[in-house]
């Protein structure tokens, strides 16, 4: 079969916590355990036993019911109230739900349990008991608090419009006892739950793969000619398989900017084309800076793994520690992870070959690099009808580094040398584990000084694939030496390293290397008298997917000129005050709160968030009024952006816009921007509300006409999470003093619904007042409708408008999103200094 290496979208969360708020407590008898987060529902019946099921055309009209319903904006209220360290010291042990819902999210947190599964939430009535012990509905989680803290803890929850409820105390008798309208539906001894269940044993057949068909070995010459054309015809050919094409479009749909820790984007460059290998965010840290960041990285090759699962485990370990090393990481450090999917298993012993074998792999990897795998994930079915899956054991790679080791793949400089670092291999085909980690050794202090400035893993297409994604970012040309042979180019390399090392230093190098060619500037792919345009190359890179993961609506690209709007005097406040204060509401879905709260205390503000709780009648009464308070005592109101359930048109702009139409809050804002020289700032969601309001383009809370502008889904029909590049096109806000109209900034986009639209009158008399802020623009400042640069399609390109006399700015790209380390592989200027500028408004 031709199997296909997707993209693993793999959840994955790496943090850390303060030492004195983590406890590893037992649950003692007395102990309450409370269930938090969303209600329970038929969704996820059945999902655990469900993956390891083969399935048929019969199955999938059922199946459908056993996967979970993800609730983004519960979650959200989790990740608040889990981040506060007074609620952190009070848990004594914690569970997320998943596989076998209460039953196994409560029953493993001690050995006896009394479990009253009518106080269980529910998002509709008539689930039996059964289906309230097993479902494994989403962004749920249980607690274990000691009696005395059960109320504060409750009490901390509803701070976050968050539902608790205590479902569960912790017994003397260690058995696991499930009530239900007042009986017992389940008395489980935990003895017997500690068995396991029934003891199973199999035999197994392993199957040994024919060396003469080892997907290690060079590709057969069979392909080549001797012909300029059909290297030509291969590297072209290459760039468009499956295998290798751009992803571009399906990486664009997920948030890759949120929490404003990102260093390294997802595709990197000057023109963003450069993909990343490993995954690299800042520690998310609740107070100061960390130069502290964490790395992951993944292994895997369907092909290898098809021929020998052995070997595919043990490749799939070595390529995921030589991302890390490619990226600066110290592989000494790294931990693993497995994710592992197989065909349905049955009592005949050749079907157990593939996972028996493969663990094997990944144990022999394990051993000879002396690091150890931390956990892992399997699904024993991928099955359906006859048709069965590669098998596949994916190896993640974990680690932390520091900022200033990291390097990033893309090409930089012409002039450059490249080179390749191969890894050894065994008499068996295996990594030779020891020298690999000495490679490693050298790399890293070859990184560390300076001489190696951009690396990138081969794989099962060989230097020919990384040579060119290297090049794409910037746009780089290279030329790779006659001495290289066609089928080395272009045979699988895994594991192996193509590196660019600054010009001059070559002879300096500690690594052991073969030069390959030199870094250009002519735009051309260069080998032999083979010349291929960049151009070319990349269209052929970019065509395959582009039919299914678009990444432009449109071939427009239509120019339309930008013409910048100054004036001598922008507004100023009446009120100097020596360190203004921010309020921040935060409202169901809102996820950029923390980021543009730190954005403004770095500025020098003091700053203020509040939760508007909305659970009941009274508990929004209360909300109006602490929010109209809270905006009495500030100078700047902040809405920040955000999200809705199931991807809602609007997102959580409903509900700022409709809680602001409120009138004490609406007469507050009005006190505020009036009567105060008050600022208020909207960043995507955000931006929407204001427009919601009214409060741009008007400067009042005027709410919307049939024909006032707005904002609507990106042209594209999906989300777009990006580095969008602005152009700052007027200086009458005072959140844009301390930029120059012309000036060109870098800055994170992820939005859904971005679209700017106006009709012609609004449009003319926005642009000649002066309110229109910003537009979308490309990395020299020239304005279009090209939705390579303008991503939503915005008419005439608009990104950020402000009220009449500037001082309230909505804008759709996230400048809070930004920090020391933060998109690192991104050229341009990405600070826009909007915080900085609010703070001095009313300062200076």
């Amino acid at each position: 079969p031709d199997y296909v290496a997707k993209r693993m979208e793999i959840g994955a969360v790496m943090g850390a916590a303060p030492r004195r708020a983590v406890r590893r407590l037992t649950s003692d008898p007395g102990d309450v355990i409370i269930l938090l987060g969303g209600r329970t529902g038929r969704d996820g019946i059945g999902g655990a036993t469900g993956s390891s099921k083969a399935h048929n055309t019969d199955s999938t009209n059922t199946c459908g019911a056993e996967v979970q319903k993800g609730n983004a904006p519960t979650e959200r209220k989790l990740q608040r109230l889990f981040r506060r360290e007074e609620v952190a010291s009070v848990i004594k042990k914690c569970n997320d739900f998943g596989a076998g819902g209460v039953s196994v999210a409560i029953g493993e947190l001690a050995p006896g349990l009394r479990v009253d599964l009518d106080k269980v939430p529910k998002k509709y009535a008539g689930l039996d008991g059964t289906e309230l012990a097993i479902s494994e509905s989403q962004e749920r989680m249980a607690v274990v608090v000691d009696p005395k803290d059960t109320q504060q803890f409750l009490a901390w929850a509803n701070e976050e419009n968050l539902e608790a409820t205590p479902v569960a105390v912790v017994t003397e008798e260690p058995r696991l006892v499930l009530m239900w309208r007042g009986r017992e539906i389940v008395n489980i001894s935990r003895a017997f739950l500690d068995t396991n269940g029934a003891h199973q044993e199999t035999d197994v057949f392993v199957e040994i793969p024919s060396r003469a068909d080892s997907e290690l070995n060079p590709h057969p010459w069979s392909w080549y000619d001797g012909g300029d054309e059909t290297i030509r015809a291969k590297w072209l050919g290459m760039l468009g398989d499956l295998n290798v094409c751009s992803q571009k479009g399906l990486v664009e749909m997920f948030d890759s900017s949120i929490g404003a820790s990102s260093v390294l984007m997802p595709y990197g460059g000057k023109y963003q084309l450069t993909e990343t290998q490993v995954m690299a965010a800042k520690v998310p840290v609740a107070n100061g800076e960390t130069e502290t960041v964490t790395l992951m990285s993944y292994g895997f090759d369907p092909y290898l793994s098809s021929w020998s699962p052995y070997h595919g485990a043990g490749w799939a370990v070595a390529v995921s520690l030589m991302k890390i090393a490619a990226a600066g990481g110290d592989v000494r450090k790294i931990r693993f992870t497995f994710q592992e999917y197989f065909r349905r298993m049955s009592r005949e012993p050749r079907r157990w070959s593939q996972p028996f074998a493969a663990l094997l792999g990944a144990y022999d990897a394990q051993i000879g690099f002396g690091l150890p795998s931390i956990g892992g994930k399997d699904s024993m079915s991928g099955s359906f009808e006859q048709i069965d899956v590669p098998p596949t054991l994916v190896s993640f790679a974990v680690d932390t580094a520091k900022l200033g080791d990291l390097i990033t793949p893309e090409l930089k400089h012409p002039g450059s040398d490249l080179i390749r670092i191969s890894l050894k291999r065994d008499a068996n085909d295996m990594p030779c584990y020891e020298e690999i980690l000495r490679a490693c050794d050298a790399l890293r202090e070859d990184i560390r000084a300076g001489r190696i400035i951009s690396a990138y893993t081969a794989g099962r297409f060989g230097i020919a694939e990384a040579v060119s994604k290297m090049a794409f970012g910037n746009k780089l040309g290279i030329a790779i030496r006659h001495n290289i042979s066609p089928v080395d180019f272009f045979s699988p390399a895994y594991g192996d390293l193509v590196c660019e090392v600054k010009e001059g230093a070559t002879g300096s190098l500690a690594s052991g290397y073969t030069l390959i060619g030199r870094v250009e500037d002519t735009g051309l792919f260069e080998y032999g008298n083979v010349r291929i345009p960049l151009e070319e190359a990349l269209q052929a890179w970019k065509r395959t997917l582009e039919p299914i993961f678009r990444t432009k609506a449109s071939e427009e690209t239509e120019e339309l000129g930008s013409s910048l709007w100054k004036k001598e005097k922008i507004a100023v406040v009446s009120h100097k005050i020596a360190q203004p204060h921010v309020f921040i509401p935060v409202f169901p879905g809102t996820n950029c709160e923390y980021d543009s709260a730190r954005a403004f205390e770095r500025a020098g503000a003091s700053v203020t968030t509040c939760v508007f709780r909305n659970q009941t009648a009274q508990e929004i009464r209360e909300s109006v009024d602490v929010f109209a308070r809270e905006i009495g005592k500030a100078q700047i109101i902040m809405f920040p952006g955000g999200f809705s359930a199931g991807d809602e048109p609007d997102g959580s702009a409903k509900f700022f816009a409709t809680a602001f139409q409120n009138a004490k809050i609406r007469e507050a804002v009005e006190k505020l921007l009036q009567e105060r020289d008050g600022l208020a700032l909207g960043i995507c969601n955000g931006f929407q509300a204001l427009i919601k309001l009214g409060l741009v383009p008007d400067g009042r809370i005027t709410g919307q006409t049939s024909v006032s502008p707005t904002l609507t889904f990106n042209t594209i029909g999906r989300h777009v999470s990006k580095m969008v590049y602005t152009k700052v096109v007027s200086n009458l806000s005072p959140w844009l003093m301390l930029t120059e109209p012309g000036q060109v900034i870098v800055t994170p986009a992820s939005h859904g619904e971005g679209r700017f639209v106006a009709d012609k009158e609004h449009l003319d008399r926005l642009f000649a007042a002066g309110q229109v802020a910003t537009q979308y623009c490309d990395p020299d400042g020239r304005v279009s409708m090209d939705e390579e640069w303008n991503v939503n399609g915005s008419y005439r390109a608009v990104e950020g408008i402000t009220s009449p006399d500037g001082r309230v700015l909505g804008k759709m790209a996230h400048v809070e999103r930004r920090g020391n380390g933060v998109a690192i592989n991104i050229s341009g200027e990405q600070d826009m200094k909007v915080f900085e500028a609010g703070v001095k408004y009313f300062k200076d």
